[in-house]
């Protein structure tokens, strides 16, 4: 059952954020005895408030508070960003974990470098992950059911040559699992699950962690500052509750994982005498390196009827293009993966008035659609710093948000849309449009892990090089973007991580 933790009980390791990285985190550490406070800044839902309807969710589920620049898609809620993701779970293989190494600096503007960690070591962790997570086609899951979308995908892709088309790597249960139910192909995937098929913390970590008796999670609790002690270690976090009062939670150690926005405002916010720059920040590298992946999105108006809105929104994908083929005119690769959007989006991405948009509207049953995601080259000048004045209504400063294609990515985006075109037009498709998606989503990069400090802000760990018992959690600690939907990743990372914690515990070196 969950526990009461008392402010100045500093035994607690403080975790902040409960969505892919905080709630795995906590799962773990609390499954390991020891225990935790996570403070949540949203509300907790049940299924009884899932609805199927993505304008209301994301009004209900989503971050809504002041940000200045592109829009950055997250959630402040119990579950984070897995209350609106899509399951896509496919792993980073091994030449993207050395990105420098492969690819070399692309130009005078990109900030590569390696991960201090290889995919060997990774591996035993992915495993857990996919264990956790019900990955189908994985630990003996079946398959995902083939939807009419990944039908066409499946049989376009071929016609082109590609081999490597697999309805597997989604975190949707395709049978009953674990107390959990079987997915009923609802197709509203990214307004939050309203049978908990889909893995999201909200359904399983949470309560999971609640059991051991050694959690508690705080909801509408936004952090506001990471305090330390006179030797550097942080001491405790300062938060605001739901009726705006303040509040400090000591801690033996903190973790942080608010998604790349939060986790950047929190530990530029968390300046001192010792850390003028922000805590962990004496590299000057926290809320750089910001990436987010290549993206990409791809209709078509197919011959016969798809109905594309049945079943999972995203059940399947192409992976022949993920490799690093630099005769193809850029580095790294991406993924091709099946996507279904509600009308009033489709009209929105196609744009404009006239027969173009009307015969995407017109034909909205015989749409077919796939996302590319790709690997995002860190440039220095893609990063989220503070605001000098305007603040929220928490009185933190308001995120600013910087971000552009780099050359790289818009080659790589042209080269996937052509690929797309190809795997429709060889069916029939009679109008195509592609083009990008200028949202921020899989966010990642802003306090990377580095083997040397001066490129980064953590270690191979997640422990910030500055600060020994503070960590991040999140997709913040990405190196560099890969091609790959980071979920899966983020939690191989957090059950790592919790490993590490329990082991420096366990040594009293935490």
């Amino acid at each position: 059952m969950s526990r009461r933790y008392a402010h100045d009980d500093a035994s607690v390791v403080v975790v902040i954020g409960s969505g892919a990285g905080g709630g795995t985190l906590a799962n773990e550490l609390a499954q390991k005895g020891i225990d935790v406070v996570c403070l949540e800044a949203g509300k907790r839902l049940t299924l009884a408030d899932i609805e199927n309807h993505p304008p209301t969710m994301f009004a209900r589920m989503g971050w809504l508070d002041r940000r200045i620049g592109p829009m950055v898609w997250n959630g402040k809620t119990v579950g984070g960003t897995t209350m609106f993701w899509s399951g896509i779970t496919p792993r980073i293989q091994e030449h993207e974990f050395r990105a420098l190494s492969t690819y070399g600096q692309l130009d005078a503007g990109t900030t590569l470098i390696d991960w201090p960690l290889t995919l060997a070591e990774l591996e035993p962790y992915y495993d857990k992950a996919e264990d956790k997570m019900g990955v189908s086609g994985t630990h003996g899951i079946p398959a995902s059911a083939e939807t009419n979308n990944y039908k066409v995908l499946k049989a376009g892709a071929a016609r082109v040559g590609y081999q490597e088309i697999t309805s597997t790597r989604t975190a949707i249960n395709p049978v009953a699992r674990n107390g959990r139910p079987g997915c009923q192909q609802i197709g509203f995937c990214n307004s939050g699950c309203a049978i908990g098929a889909k893995w999201s913390t909200l359904y399983t970590e949470v309560p999971a962690a609640e059991l051991t008796g050694h959690f508690e999670l705080r909801t509408e609790c936004m952090a506001t500052r990471i305090n330390h002690n006179k030797t550097g270690k942080v001491t405790g976090v300062v938060y605001v509750d739901a009726a705006g009062a303040t509040h400090e939670q000591k801690a033996r150690a903190v973790c942080v994982a608010g998604n790349t926005v939060e986790t950047t405002r929190l530990l530029l916010n968390s300046e001192s005498a010792m850390f003028p720059a922000g805590l962990g920040n004496s590299s000057g590298n926290v809320g750089r390196h910001y990436t987010r992946h290549t993206f990409g999105i791809a209709l078509a108006v197919m011959p016969g009827e798809v109905n594309f809105h049945r079943g999972t929104r995203q059940s399947g994908i192409v992976l022949d293009e993920q490799y690093h083929k630099p005769e193809r005119g850029f580095a790294g690769g991406y993924i091709i993966e099946t996507l279904s959007i509600a009308p009033f989006d489709v009209s929105n991405i196609v744009g404009g008035w006239g027969q173009h948009n009307a015969a995407f509207m017109n034909n909205y049953t015989k749409l077919a659609g796939v996302f590319i995601t790709g690997e995002d080259p860190p440039e220095a000048g893609n990063r989220i710093s503070l605001h000098a004045s305007e603040k929220d209504q928490h009185g933190l400063p308001v995120p600013v948000i910087a971000y552009r294609d780099h050359a790289n990515t818009t080659a790589m985006r042209e080269h996937a849309l052509k690929m797309s075109k190809a795997i429709y037009d060889s069916l029939g498709a009679s109008h195509f449009h592609g083009g990008d998606i200028p949202v921020g989503a899989h966010n990642m990069g802003v306090a990377r892990m580095s083997k040397n400090a001066d490129d980064g802000v953590t270690n191979r760990w997640g422990q910030a090089h500055d600060v020994p018992n503070l960590f991040v959690s999140d997709g913040s600690l990405f190196s560099t973007s890969a091609a790959a939907n980071p979920t899966l990743t983020i939690v191989a990372l957090a059950i790592r991580q919790a490993d590490h914690i329990a082991e420096r515990m366990q040594h009293q070196t935490l």
